[in-house]
């Protein structure tokens, strides 16, 4: 049977700090197994008008991430051509939890509950996100989506750096005893305990790389303020 191992590195993000090298990491090897993915959308439809009416310029773009030290100003952007003809909401999504409005109608109108920490603008096809002092409770992901539209953007992971930095912990479950006598195989590795929350996750198979089959999750945010990830090895019956 050949070896499969798994080798975790954890990175500092683009940023403040620049786009360093990963610093800490972790490997673990077992059998051969196999291996699938959980897909999480972000949550279903918010306000919303007719697809029907919606263009193939009716697309909003985020960066996936922003690093901003702890308690310096973030700002996070949202771009696209409806921006110009629709106001702009901000949401704010918390792992395991329901998506929270920090702005609407691009401005500074703010739910009741929300800091005035908080603050927006939306000019021609750019909307901005502006958060003044940044804390570790903000280290979460903020979508852009447009009022009255099915149209938002894909989101962005708010790093807030100066945090203790951790390396990730690896446990690697192997498929059950029904999967197996069904001629299937998975293969489970669970990242967590990292921080900051970006990791690379590398399957190999007697040395050499595996890129076939394996899809690893976005990092969530867990109660300690670290992170965890999971990723699938998917292999076919002959392997």
């Amino acid at each position: 049977m050949e070896q499969i191992c798994i080798s975790t590195t954890n990175h500092s993000p683009r940023g403040l700090e620049g786009n360093k090298r990963g610093w800490g990491g972790a490997q673990q090897c077992c059998g051969s197994q196999e291996a699938e993915l959980w897909a999480h959308p972000p949550w279903p439809g918010l306000l919303c008008c007719s697809p029907s009416s919606l263009s193939a310029q009716d697309v909003l773009t985020q960066s996936p991430s922003v690093s901003v030290s702890l308690g310096q100003m973030a700002i996070i952007t949202c771009s696209g051509e409806i921006l110009s003809k629709a106001y702009t909401q901000w949401i704010q999504q918390k792992a395991g939890q329901a998506p929270v409005m920090v702005i609407y109608k691009d401005t500074d109108n703010r739910p009741s509950g929300i800091p005035d920490r908080f603050s927006g603008t939306n000019l021609g096809n750019t909307a901005t996100l502006t958060i003044s002092g940044a804390r570790a409770e903000d280290e979460v992901n903020y979508y852009c989506p447009v009022s009255q539209c099915w149209v938002f953007g894909g989101g962005t992971q708010l790093t807030v750096l100066g945090q203790p930095k951790s390396a990730p912990s690896v446990t690697l479950f192997p498929p059950s005893s029904e999967e197996l006598g069904a001629n299937k195989a998975t293969l489970v590795c669970l990242v967590s305990d990292f921080y900051p929350g970006a990791v690379t996750v590398a399957w190999k198979a007697d040395g050499s790389s595996i890129t076939q089959g394996v899809e690893t999750t976005k990092p969530s945010k867990q109660s300690n303020n670290k992170y965890a990830a999971s990723s699938y090895l998917s292999l076919s019956p002959d392997k």
